[in-house]
């Protein structure tokens, strides 16, 4: 578990399914990272728990320390397709500007430098999501290249350790 001074992020299991469909059922929040039916999540939960036992890392429910309430995710997801580690980040719209993307982000990114030891971290982010890549900035990643994500363009963003 990572903790910050307002969340607290634990790995995501198949426990997490239905709320996992909730928090993409939003088209705000779906824009940019789709829709989940519940076969959808039960399989994207599966890969991710996989990634937690083979490699250590993945992608975390974000909840808010004080209440528990799940209010989003972040985490770390290996993309075999271009052996890079990313740092990804989705929260539901009430949390919005609220900086809980930046902070859950910035805790993940510390950890997986500092105790996975990775020496770079990409945040791959679809083009017209500015929110995204506003977060990304302020952690301080810069644009490495253009590429192509399940058939969509993005902008690979990447943080080096040192």
């Amino acid at each position: 578990m990572i903790t910050t001074a307002r969340l607290r992020l634990r790995p995501l299991t198949l426990a997490d399914t239905d709320w996992w469909v909730e928090l993409h059922s939003d088209p705000e929040v779906n824009r940019f990272v789709g829709a989940y039916t519940r076969e959808q999540a039960t399989a994207r939960l599966t890969a991710i728990e996989e990634q937690w036992q083979t490699r250590g890392h993945g992608l975390c429910a974000v909840e808010l320390a004080a209440t528990g309430e799940q209010i989003g995710r972040s985490g770390l997801n290996h993309w075999s397709q271009f052996d890079e580690v990313e740092a990804g980040w989705t929260f539901a719209r009430a949390h919005w500007g609220q900086g809980y993307a930046v902070e859950a982000a910035r805790a993940v990114v510390d950890w997986g430098f500092t105790t996975l030891a990775l020496p770079r971290i990409t945040a791959m982010i679809h083009h017209g999501n500015t929110a995204s890549t506003a977060v990304a900035a302020r952690l301080g990643f810069t644009v490495l290249r253009e590429d192509t994500l399940a058939g969509r363009p993005i902008t690979v963003h990447a943080l080096d350790r040192d």
